[in-house]
């Protein structure tokens, strides 16, 4: 087992993993080598998914990804149900991010599973708690926000574990499109 001050790295492939995700022609083709991952993967989110109807007082939509490292397990992206269209749209998404359409051009091995929004799992309950202050953070930044100041320092940082709390923009959390004061000109 690695020590706890140890950064895992997030896309960590074997080398074997890695070569059978990848073809002569540069396309990504499935991993088949071995059927573990390292981590596992909760997702929930916060705000209005349709953009249909903006909430002026929090007129975002974040996704949080909680990702645990674990040993050998087959890794699932859980995902909680929204209705058929969402959920089949989210999930041919995913499968293209998993088939090598990423900006690493290689396949992923994992799987999506949808879970009913009465499962009590611990995963998704963390994921939920930590979007909104995402959320808030990212419109009002000056704001005080004491759950945000405690989660930057759980984000995938720059500087690993040692600057755990700086570098995690652009890292361990991203805001599309970027913010207006941050676009090109």
């Amino acid at each position: 087992m690695k020590e706890p001050t140890t950064q895992l790295p997030l896309f960590d492939f074997d080398p074997e993993n890695l070569d059978h995700s990848r073809t002569s022609a540069g396309h990504a083709v499935p991993v088949t080598s071995s059927d573990f991952s390292k981590y596992i993967v909760y997702v929930d989110e916060s705000g209005d998914h349709s953009l249909q109807s903006v909430d002026s007082q929090y007129p975002v939509f974040v996704l949080a990804f909680c990702i645990f490292h674990k040993e050998q397990f087959k890794t699932h992206v859980v995902v909680e149900q929204r209705g058929r269209k969402e959920d089949n749209e989210l999930e041919l998404e995913f499968r293209r991010i998993c088939d090598g359409n990423n900006r690493l051009h290689i396949a992923m091995p994992f799987d999506v599973i949808f879970s009913d929004k009465k499962v009590m799992s611990t995963g998704l309950q963390l994921a939920d708690l930590v979007a909104r202050p995402i959320g808030l953070h990212t419109i009002r930044p000056e704001q005080e926000n004491k759950a945000f100041e405690i989660l930057k320092h759980k984000f995938y940082c720059e500087g690993g574990r040692d600057k755990t709390g700086e570098g995690y923009k652009g890292m361990g959390m991203k805001v599309y499109p970027a913010p207006e004061s941050e676009k090109p000109r």
